[in-house]
């Protein structure tokens, strides 16, 4: 038998401290920071979502007010199928929603690829003032778009903006258009523009080079622009507040309204809806961009426009 040397047994002694049930194990401790970032990190998401999940749980209620349980139910959601008013209000919500996500998702995406295909020093100007837009306080929006509605629609005679459908959509549909020019030109930033130049080169017409190429590079971001705008356009409240007509009364301001009767456990039913309904388009943004080869990094910042 061959001799071992004393640094060879040492090594084969502490090879057999790392195997299962070979004696004890040695336990890394977390250093104090890492666990202070863990507490604090479950803290913050407590501090965001436990409101929402106290208005989720309350729309389960089935007493008459929100703020008293009185036991589990789903009278909240069945009442919603027997109200005419809270189904009005949702049905305007989703029209409104759907028309604003369009008109946005139609000007952020010519803006979008307009910024990213023709560069220069208007690009800039131009995303300060889509940042501005962004940054606008809504009830600067609101007051500056009451009058531009009473004077475009009973000054100049245009009736069409008198609708409160119109006036709703159009309002809903400013800061959408921001969000869906960003994710646009996000996106084309980082794809290669020699496609299209040889989409030219093989005597393609403009328009088809636009159809086929362009529009189809920029296709994840349109789709996910639009479900992110039809999101953002469902709780625009200070401006629903301001520009809406009588008969066409979207869900926030009935919200509001009913603020002065005492909350009812269906406003919690319907918000749940509204939340699934957010959850479920976020969901779809982020499978549509997966669809499309893109990692987590660039989902998220697909997103978020960077």
């Amino acid at each position: 038998m061959t001799t071992q040397t004393q640094t060879e047994t040492i090594l084969q002694a502490r090879a057999r401290e790392g195997r299962p049930g070979s004696g004890v194990r040695r336990r890394v401790r977390k250093p104090w920071s890492d666990i202070a970032l863990s507490v604090w990190g479950v803290l913050v998401m407590l501090f965001l979502f436990l409101p929402i999940i106290v208005i989720v749980v309350h729309s389960f209620n089935s007493g008459r007010l929100l703020a008293v349980w009185d036991g589990f139910g789903f009278d909240a959601f069945m009442s919603i199928l027997t109200k005419p008013a809270i189904q009005s209000a949702v049905r305007v919500s989703l029209l409104t929603a759907l028309i604003a996500a369009i008109i946005a998702t139609v000007l952020g995406t010519l803006a979008g690829i307009a910024m990213a295909r023709h560069p220069g020093k208007w690009v800039w100007w131009f995303l300060g003032l889509l940042l501005l837009v962004s940054v606008t306080p809504e009830i600067v929006d609101a007051v500056a778009l009451l009058p531009f509605f009473v004077f475009l629609g009973q000054d100049m005679g245009v009736t069409m903006f008198n609708d409160g459908i119109v006036r709703l959509s159009v309002g809903s549909s400013l800061f959408a258009t921001a969000v869906v020019s960003y994710i646009v030109r996000a996106r084309l930033v980082g794809q290669d523009a020699r496609l299209e130049e040889a989409s030219a080169d093989l005597y393609a017409k403009p328009f088809t080079t636009f159809r086929r190429v362009t529009l189809a590079l920029a296709m994840p971001a349109v789709l996910a622009g639009f479900l992110l705008a039809f999101t953002l356009s469902l709780d625009n409240t200070i401006v629903a507040a301001f520009v809406q007509v009588s008969g066409t009364t979207p869900w926030p301001v009935y919200v509001l309204s009913a603020l002065r009767t005492g909350l009812r456990p269906e406003i919690a039913a319907v918000s749940t809806i509204m939340l699934l309904l957010t959850l479920v388009a976020l969901a779809l943004v982020a499978l549509v961009l997966k669809r499309a080869g893109d990692s987590a990094t660039q989902i998220a910042r697909t997103m978020t426009g960077g």
